[in-house]
């Protein structure tokens, strides 16, 4: 299992196998390059963790730790979690800021014969991944799906509610995988278990809530505006300066939108010489080369721009689909990306995510409350006909995609527990039981209903807010980046989701964090001085690459023919004929690229990770050859 994860961490590995437990770790070497090594115990050794991600706030909690008499032996913000343990035990969690998935085992003595407790825990936010499996009467943990399908324990079979919700939105709803039988451990949630008994029938909890945290935020709002942009300013600044904590080289992706502006600026005032990068296309429409090299000339970053083509991604697809730890529609940009930093010599990359989802960027934040105001108030007879004006309308306007999203709000607006996610469907419900032989439950749904619920008593901004938080972002954006940064042993680090910055804007009041004809109102405020006012003012770009250009070009052959082979995982649950008609749909302009290529993935997927089940692949490392492999602890 570590092996296969080796590109999460090159730098290191280690392993602790005692009686009912065992731990094993790799290593990206961040802090404290020497001391940093795992397993790490504490000073009696009764206490042993291993680590994936980065507390953003360790030197603060070392202090507090210290001066209750906690001795630390190395600057390793991974012994943190040690001496946190040892003093606040299971709530050792929700002491920590950051990104983080851990494991902590407790031992009733020294040399570790008697075990007694063990813990796992997920930051807030959902940053890092953790999957879980009972089998056997054991617990088997793990940073990815795949490393649980190598250790053997784990068989692999399609979990077809999974597959329902990949259809619907282009990656699985968490804590569903689309392997039967293993879950990931939700965002804010951890996992406790007596190692001195039998394991019996285990079940997440909770350690924080943003719904609550925002509840209580707004029962004392900031007095005004301006003194909500100066807050939204400070926690900017501080989440910035503590996100650049590296013993390492570091560099900040760059776009021409505002949320990577806004770290290259605050970054490049708290330190030298720091890197930017660029992604670019010969399709102009596509690239964002000139505002990202006018924002790096301003703020004296070193910066490079990095050109990438069709021929290009058709030579490099195969790594880049298989390096994706879950299937999903998204995520190849950011292997592109991820592979140019790491070229550079860098270890650490910040990443402007996390922006759209706090200040207002995405154009669910208009189109999810009027699809509830629709839902609510269009008369029963009134729905079908509309629907039908909507679908013929959109395919005029080029859009039919959206036509049908709005078509299923209108026609089963019960289908899903909220108009919001009817906007971020890939496949609308009756087109995914056309896809695939479904009982009409969709896995995930309660998840989906617990975060609607969570969400019903705030604005209509906070409430597409936390919704896209606990939806889009954890499911498909920091999963893919997680997966993608990571299969080039590169550290991305997303400060715009700072827990304090996420607490507070959450919090703010609706009329503060949206201004009539001005975009992500709150950040243009926050940061007025340092944006640049083309940066501002220009249209919402989306970062993505000129995929229905290469799917009618370098690409079609190698997609065509993909789509006309299932995976055998995939035989029993999809329906040829549907398939084809998406590829048809699509080459007749349709429907839009993103449909066949969910499929393609999927199936590219399937095909590699469960077909081929053999120990001698499931230890193929999916990164280049000409790469090497790599990761993070």
């Amino acid at each position: 299992m570590t092996a296969l994860q080796a590109h999460r961490g090159p730098d290191d590995s280690g392993r602790l196998v005692a009686p009912r437990v065992a731990l094993g770790s790799r290593r990206l070497s961040i802090i404290d390059l020497p001391g940093g090594h795992q397993p790490i115990a504490s000073e009696d050794g009764r206490v042993v963790v291993v680590f994936n991600g980065e507390i953003s706030n360790f030197r603060e909690l070392r202090r507090e730790l210290e001066a209750m008499g906690h001795r630390f032996a190395t600057r390793s913000d991974t012994e943190t979690i040690v001496h946190a343990y040892e003093e606040w035990g299971e709530d050792c969690a929700s002491k920590l800021d950051g990104m983080f998935a851990f494991a902590v085992a407790e031992f009733a003595d020294a040399e570790r014969r008697q075990p007694l407790r063990l813990l796992l825990a997920r930051d807030r936010m959902g940053i890092k991944p953790l999957y879980y499996t009972m089998a056997g009467g054991q617990l088997i943990f793990a940073s990815e799906v795949r490393a649980l399908l190598a250790g053997g324990a784990v068989e692999p079979r399609i979990a077809p509610d999974a597959l329902a919700t990949y259809l619907l939105f282009g990656s699985v709803s968490e804590p569903a995988t689309l392997v039967e039988g293993v879950a990931s451990l939700p965002p804010a949630h951890r996992l406790s278990l007596r190692l001195d008994r039998p394991l019996e029938a285990i079940e997440p909890r909770p350690y924080w809530s943003l719904a609550e945290v925002a509840r209580q935020r707004r029962q004392t709002p900031p007095a005004s505006a301006e003194e909500a942009a100066r807050g939204t300013r400070e926690r900017l600044e501080s989440a910035v300066r503590s996100h650049l904590a590296a013993d390492v080289p570091l560099g900040v992706f760059l776009s021409s939108g505002m949320d990577s502006t806004a770290l290259a600026a605050l970054a490049a005032r708290e330190s030298a010489g720091v890197h930017t990068f660029t992604l670019i296309f010969a399709e102009e429409e596509f690239s964002e080369a000139q505002q990202a090299g006018e924002t790096a000339r301003r703020f004296g970053t070193c910066h490079q721009q990095l050109p990438l083509s069709g021929e290009e991604v058709l030579a490099c697809h195969d790594h880049a689909v298989l390096s994706l730890d879950q299937p999903s529609m998204d995520g190849i940009n950011t292997w592109f990306v991820s592979r140019a930093a790491r070229q550079a010599g860098l270890k650490v990359a910040l990443s402007g995510l996390g922006g759209d989802e706090l200040f207002g960027g995405y154009e669910t934040f208009r189109s999810a409350p009027l699809g509830a105001w629709i839902s609510r108030n269009l008369p029963e007879a009134a729905r079908r006909p509309a629907g039908r004006l909507l679908e013929s309308s959109t395919a005029a306007m080029g859009r039919p995609d959206r036509g049908r999203k709005l078509a299923s709000l209108l026609r089963e607006p019960g289908r899903l527990p909220h108009p919001y996610y009817f906007t971020r469907l890939l496949f609308p419900p009756a087109e995914v039981e056309k896809l695939i032989h479904h009982n009409g439950d969709f896995a995930g749904q309660e998840w989906l209903e617990d975060a609607a619920l969570e969400a019903a008593d705030s604005d209509d901004f906070s409430m597409v807010s936390q919704l896209e938080i606990r939806g889009y972002m954890v499911n498909t954006l920091l999963r893919d980046t997680d997966a993608m940064s990571m299969a080039h042993s590169l550290e991305v680090r997303v400060p715009l989701l700072d827990r304090e910055l996420v607490e507070y804007v959450v919090g703010l009041p609706e009329p503060w964090k949206r201004r009539r004809g001005a975009r992500k109102s709150l950040l243009a405020g926050a940061l007025g001085d340092l944006l640049p006012r083309e940066v501002v003012t220009q249209p919402k770009r989306t970062f993505t690459l000129p995929w229905e250009r290469w799917l009618r070009g370098p690409l079609q052959a190698e997609v065509e023919a993909g789509l006309a082979e299932p995976a055998r995982a995939l035989e029993p649950f999809l329906d040829r004929a549907a398939v084809r008609q998406v590829w048809q749909d699509f080459l007749g302009r349709r429907t839009s690229w993103s449909r066949p290529w969910s499929l393609y993935v999927l199936n590219q997927w399937a095909r590699r990770y469960l077909d081929e089940t053999s120990p001698a692949r499931r230890d193929e490392v999916t990164a280049e050859p000409a790469q090497g492999i790599g990761g993070r602890r």
